[in-house]
């Protein structure tokens, strides 16, 4: 910061000692050494905290291209799909939006039948028993 060698650091100390005299100097140099190292902390906060600013908006910036990047390929991958389904397509009629597909929902009054072909799962109330587990209950 300043440019002050051990000639000029001499010349001061000398120039201190006569105006101050032997019994104030050392109160003073401690002073002015106290002085010197809350403006150094000081300093140093500001310049953490401005760094940390510029790093923060940094991060801001990244974001929000990596956003417009995301937000550009979303809508490419979403074009194919709009055209798909569009009136003249074949496929686009077929294709039904969450809203119809609850509209076509039996509503809960309604009793929900399956169709003739297909299998339900058999439900399983758990006091069941395999066969092999009955064979050997009987034969103890």
């Amino acid at each position: 910061m300043f440019d002050i060698g051990f000639a000029e650091l001499l010349i001061v100390a000398v120039v201190a000692l006569v105006v101050l005299g032997p019994e104030k100097l050392p109160t003073a140099a401690r002073t002015a050494g106290l002085w010197v190292g809350r403006i150094r902390r000081t300093l140093s906060g500001i310049q953490s905290e401005i760094s940390e600013e510029l790093r923060i908006d940094e991060m801001k910036r990244t974001v929000a291209i990596q956003k417009e990047e995301l937000d550009k390929e979303l809508a490419e991958m979403r074009t194919p799909f709009t055209e798909g389904s569009s009136d003249d397509s074949p496929f686009g009629n077929s294709v039904s939006s969450p809203e119809e597909l609850k509209a076509k929902q039996p509503v809960s009054g309604e009793s929900a039948s399956q169709p003739e072909n297909s299998i339900a799962p058999p439900v399983s109330t758990g006091s069941e028993q395999t066969a092999p587990d009955a064979a050997n209950k009987t034969e103890k």
